[in-house]
This record gives structure tokens, C-alpha cells and sequence, in this order.
């Protein structure tokens, strides 16, 4: 027998861009997720790493270029897909340029994958509209400084603000006016990002103590940008949002915050545990199967995953809930029980919430309804209103404890302190349970940290807790919460009641 053909590797050099992880090619994050090895320089964001496959090995880049190179040949001859991930793009770094050199000096296969250019980016999330003609350089080395005063359209140098001395000099040395106007951008196109406005004249001393690398546009255009600055504007911008929830719970408003341009900070006040006794669960499903149930009514994405989790136990698929009607309390919920391939019956059009859903429910019909059993998976700590509701509506109700809610560890002690201290702009609730279980292990956000919660019974628990309700949505999910924060913050903003977006101001001259 013909021994199996060993797999060929290959090495990809790829860039992740100026920070924003959104900005990461397709291509990247295809190959990302199939990498074996990544070898990282230490400024390449988290959130692009955390796109890694699981199992991955992520280790830095070690050595001069021709010692990084032996590494990747190495892995991509024992026949592993090895990311060379670099910050920016790849064929712009002199040290990652000469690692490309020496990969291609061997027989490795390797591949090169773009990164978009800070240079273009973080002067358009600054709202500086380069135009179709400017010149990037980096100052950070040898510069022919006659040529760039020379040059036609703005200027975008990559600098630090140790070179902003200098550079102002030379330029207005070569005959570049002092006034030209200046946009000085630190930590560019992530939610930090911070663009200062100065001129030419005065660059030194108004960025002189900013941190990092910088990238500095030059140019009328940089004079004309505070209308198309679409990031730093945004009502949120620069917020810090306590969520007490898991990161994995989090991620569509984290996702949905960051677009108003805040930081989410996830706080888990609960952790979902298997019941007690599975027994229960056990008939559900067995009943499930054997056309037991009318309806199954999901109340919560943990509901759902619980099934689910109880469907894989025994070799099921989505085929057991066939005659089965499904109803969601929420978009959330149903968009969980839509990812494994299922469509709900019923969600309420109106309050998304048990009352919502009871509004709706219908009652039982002894002509129309075969079956008059209702299942109801649910948490051990949830309350009897729904399923009291739906036995005055002539269902029979399967009460199933699907999963157990049991209180968190306490936070770190610096999250302790913003809670009490007032370090979080704001705080999202999205359940009764999480406004007792932050309040249980951290204590009582400060009286400035604005309150967002996601329902009536939400509200009404924080209200029993001391605590100030700012913001309710009209429609009780997550994306509606998440906006009615960031409307409110901006009707605020309008009244004088809270400072603009945070930008960075020209700093006062000593």
C-alpha cells in the first residue's frame, strides 16, 4: 500500500489592518481560522487573534527577519499552514519585507495578504478626505524633507510624537506655511481612537503628549474634516458600558455598542448550570418526540441551548421538534432557535416579555388543537407568570427546570471600584436577575452612571434596588435597548446636559 502523501504547508503573511478588527479582508479571516501556527508581533489587536482557529499555537515573533523566516519554512515543510500576522500591511514593514525576502529564497509556498493601510484608514475615520493624490511617509527614518514639502496634496506621516519637533521644522524650513492646518490621530480607528487639531506651527507643543504611534495628516484637508468626522461623533464615543453578562452572552451588544462607539465591559453576574436532576429534562425530550406537546415555549437563549444540548445527548436533531409549534419571548431567543435551523410559530409582535407573549398565546381549542401540552423549559429561578397564564388559557403546562441560574464570583476589585465610583458612563440590564446578582456581587452603580434597562420587570426590580431608571426601550431586546441609550445620550448631549463626544483638545499652551 502507497504510504499517504504527506500535506504541503505554506506560509501567509498577513495584516490585520490599522486596529479595527472590522477592517481585517475576508481573506484573513478565512485563513485565520484554518492556521495552525500564528506568529504575532505584539501590536496586532486581541480581536483580530481572537479570530484564531481553536487549537491554534499563537506565539510571538522572535529574532532578526532571517531567524522569524526559519521558523515559518520549518513549520510550512512539516506541512502546517503557518500566519506570519503583522499590524498594518505586510509588504510596508522594512523587518516583515525582509522576512518575505528570505521565505522566498527557499522552496516554502507562501502567500501575501494585504492589510488595509493605517495611512488611508485612520485619516478616514478622522474625516480627513485625502482626496486622489497625497504622500504617506515615516518619519521614524530618514526622510528627504525638500521632496516632501514639495509634494502636491496632504501629507500623512507615520511618527511619534517624539518627531513632531522636527518634522513641523523641516517642513516650514522647505517652505510649507506654519498655518497649514494638522490632524494628529493616537490609537486610529478603534474606540480610543483620539484626532487632535492643530497647525503646523504649533504641532509640537499641542501633541507633544500623546502616547504611541501617531498618524499626522497635513493639509487643507485635515482643516476641513469636523463635518465628515463620522467616528469621533458618534453619541456613545468613548463610553464605558458595564454589561453584566458573559462575554459569549454579550456579543451581539458589544457588537451593537461598539457601533455607537463604546467599550463594553463584561461583568457575569450568573453562571448557567445543568438542573439538579436530569430526569426531567430526560421525558421532556423523550415527550417531545413522541408528540406529547403542542407548544414548547423558549423564554430564554440558555432554554434553547439547553434542548439543544439535551438533543445531542441522545443522537437528535432539529427533526424532533417536527409537529411541534415553537414560541420565543424575544428576537434573541429566536434567533438562537433559528441558528439551529428552526423557524418559530410565535414571538410577540408588541412587548417582548412573558406578558407580551401571553397577549398573544392562543388558547386552547379542543377542535383545532390535537394535543393540549405545553412544554416550558425554563430557569429554576424564573417566575410563574407565564406559565399561570397559559393555564387560564385551557393549556396543560410541562414546568421543566431546563437549567440552573446560580450567583457569579465578584468581579476584580478595579471593576468593583467603577461600579461604585461612577468609572462606567452607563450599564445595560437585560433581566431582573442581572440587576439583583451586579447589585449582590459588586454593589450599586453610582448615582452618575446612567441606568438602561431592557423591560418593564427589569425596571421595576432596579427601581426596588435604590436605583434610577434612565432608559427603557419601546421594543424589550437587546439592539432597541442598546439604541434608546445612545438616543437618550445624544437628546442629553443636545440639552447641555453632557459634554460633546470626547475628542481630544488642542492642549492649552504653557
Amino acid at each position: 500500500m502507497t504510504p499517504a502523501r504527506k500535506t504541503t504547508g505554506r506560509v501567509a503573511f498577513v495584516g490585520s489592518g490599522p486596529g479595527d478588527a472590522g477592517l481585517l479582508t475576508v481573506r484573513a479571516q478565512e485563513l485565520l481560522a484554518k492556521a495552525e501556527v500564528v506568529v504575532t508581533d505584539p501590536d496586532v489587536p486581541q480581536a483580530v487573534l481572537a479570530m484564531a482557529a481553536e487549537g491554534a499555537e499563537v506565539r510571538p515573533a522572535v529574532g532578526e527577519a532571517a531567524e522569524v523566516a526559519k521558523d515559518l519554512t520549518t513549520e510550512a515543510k512539516a506541512g502546517r499552514l503557518v500566519l506570519r500576522l503583522v499590524a498594518g500591511d505586510p509588504l510596508t514593514t522594512p523587518a516583515v519585507v525582509a522576512e518575505v525576502q528570505a521565505v522566498a529564497r527557499t522552496s516554502a509556498v507562501f502567500d501575501v495578504i494585504p492589510g488595509v493601510s493605517p495611512a488611508a484608514a485612520v485619516p478616514a475615520y478622522a474625516g480627513v478626505a485625502l482626496g486622489g493624490t497625497h504622500t504617506e511617509v515615516d518619519v521614524r527614518g530618514d526622510v528627504d524633507w525638500a521632496a516632501l514639502a514639495a509634494a502636491p496634496g496632504p501629507l500623512v506621516l507615520h511618527a511619534t510624537s517624539a518627531h513632531l519637533a522636527e518634522a513641523a521644522s523641516a517642513l516650514t524650513g522647505n517652505g510649507v506655511p506654519a498655518a497649514t492646518p494638522v490632524a494628529v490621530t493616537a490609537n486610529g480607528t478603534i474606540n480610543t481612537q483620539r484626532t487632535l487639531d492643530t497647525t503646523l506651527e504649533k504641532l509640537a507643543n499641542d501633541a507633544g503628549e500623546l502616547v504611541g504611534p501617531l498618524i499626522v495628516t497635513i493639509g487643507q484637508a485635515a482643516g476641513a474634516r469636523s463635518k465628515l468626522s463620522w467616528w469621533e461623533s458618534r453619541a456613545l464615543y468613548g463610553w464605558k458600558v458595564l454589561v453584566p453578562r458573559t462575554k459569549e452572552q454579550a456579543g451581539e451588544m458589544a457588537e451593537r455598542l461598539r457601533g455607537h462607539g463604546a467599550t463594553s465591559h463584561e461583568v457575569p453576574t450568573i453562571s448557567v448550570e445543568p438542573p439538579r436532576s436530569p430526569a426531567q429534562m430526560e421525558r421532556s425530550v423523550k415527550g417531545l418526540v413522541d408528540g406529547r406537546y403542542q407548544w414548547i415555549v423558549f423564554t430564554s437563549t440558555n432554554a434553547v441551548r439547553a434542548v439543544w444540548e439535551k438533543f445531542e445527548e441522545f443522537g437528535l436533531d432539529a427533526r424532533a421538534f417536527s409537529g411541534v409549534k415553537i414560541a420565543c419571548v424575544g428576537e434573541s431567543t429566536a434567533a438562537k432557535v433559528r441558528s439551529f435551523g428552526i423557524i418559530p410559530e410565535l414571538i410577540p409582535s408588541g412587548e417582548q416579555s412573558s406578558e407580551g407573549l401571553l397577549a398573544e398565546f392562543p388558547p386552547y381549542d379542543d377542535v383545532l388543537d390535537p394535543v393540549d401540552r405545553v412544554l416550558l423549559p425554563r430557569a429554576d429561578i424564573a417566575t410563574e407568570t407565564l406559565s399561570a397564564g397559559l393555564r387560564e388559557r385551557g393549556w396543560e403546562i410541562d414546568d421543566v427546570t431546563a437549567y440552573r441560574t446560580v450567583r457569579a464570583a465578584p468581579p476584580p476589585a478595579e471593576t468593583r471600584e467603577m461600579i461604585k465610583t461612577g468609572g462606567f458612563d452607563a450599564v445595560c440590564f437585560t433581566s431582573s436577575s442581572t440587576v439583583r446578582n451586579l447589585v449582590g456581587i459588586a454593589g450599586k452603580p453610582h448615582t452618575r452612571t446612567l441606568v438602561a434597562c431592557i423591560g418593564p420587570k427589569t425596571a421595576e426590580t432596579a427601581v426596588e434596588f435604590g436605583l434610577r431608571v434612565d432608559v427603557q426601550p419601546e421594543k424589550a431586546d437587546v439592539p432597541h435597548l442598546v439604541d434608546a441609550l445612545a438616543e437618550h445620550a445624544a437628546r442629553l448631549r443636545a440639552e447641555g446636559a453632557l459634554p460633546p463626544p470626547r475628542k481630544a483638545k488642542r492642549a492649552r499652551r504653557s
